[in-house]
């Protein structure tokens, strides 16, 4: 049987992982951002957002983790990718400013 140590580690494990795989991500948004600045798109756009929505929704049922839970923790992903395509678009410090900071955009 495995003890609460090795769950932990395993963890621990995935949690790095997944930060790799979120700023994997981010970086993709930043270039996103970049496109649309060139472009003049809009950040917001809620048709993509429902897309991807849709497709984690579809692939959640692939684990412990409902498709409501995916999409709420997949909603703040997307706050994020939001945030970050901004402040590549008006050229500010992406940044984040942590629990000390009032979380604006600099």
């Amino acid at each position: 049987m495995r003890t609460l140590d090795d769950l932990r580690n395993d963890i621990d494990r995935v949690d790095e992982v997944l930060v790799r795989l979120l700023n994997e991500r981010a970086r993709v948004a930043c270039e996103i951002g970049e496109l649309k600045r060139q472009l003049g798109a809009d950040v917001y756009q809620p048709e993509r957002e429902k897309q991807v929505l849709a497709h984690v929704r579809g692939i959640a049922a692939e684990g412990p983790l409902g498709a409501d839970a995916i999409a709420r923790l997949f909603e703040r992903i997307i706050d994020e990718a939001r945030r970050l395509e901004r402040s590549v678009i008006h050229g500010e410090d992406k940044a984040d400013n942590g629990p000390d900071g009032d979380g604006r955009l600099k």
